[in-house]
């Protein structure tokens, strides 16, 4: 594995209609969304996974872990967690959970000040809330918690 500051990085910010996906590199400490997934009741298509992860090979995985505004945990949590340790399970890569708070409502924030559509459910900003997991973990480490 490279040395931290050089690692490739992948995020997904889990849900249960999409999860959405987005990589970078540590070193710039940037990333860009990558995919949609479909997900049935947060079941994503694993070969879809498997198939980002061979391509791309990240060093290190991150899952959002949506917490409660008061730093709680609620049933998506435990959810998301199940998602990240299954990750790790098939595809033996590091897994860190990463708060997401707030993710989903900025990345709407900037589709619409871009001048995108306001249809959310036909039209996800998952992968852009990926890409904030990402950055909030490159920005800081720390942020990470324990899967």
């Amino acid at each position: 594995m490279p040395d931290t500051g050089l690692r490739r990085v992948m995020a997904f910010d889990f849900g249960l209609r999409r999860i959405g996906v987005a990589v970078g590199q540590e070193l710039l400490g940037t990333g860009e969304p990558l995919a949609l997934i479909p997900a049935r009741d947060g079941i994503p298509d694993w070969a879809r996974i498997q198939g980002l992860l061979d391509e791309w090979r990240p060093d290190w995985v991150l899952v959002g872990l949506p917490l409660n505004m008061d730093g709680s945990e609620n049933d998506m949590c435990a959810r998301a967690r199940k998602f990240g340790k299954r990750l790790h399970g098939r595809f033996h890569c590091p897994v860190t959970m990463v708060d997401e708070r707030l993710t989903s409502f900025e990345a709407k924030g900037e589709v619409i000040a871009g001048g995108g559509s306001r249809d959310f459910g036909r039209h996800g900003v998952d992968d852009r809330a990926a890409v904030l997991i990402l950055e909030t973990w490159f920005r800081d480490p720390g942020a990470g918690v324990a899967p």
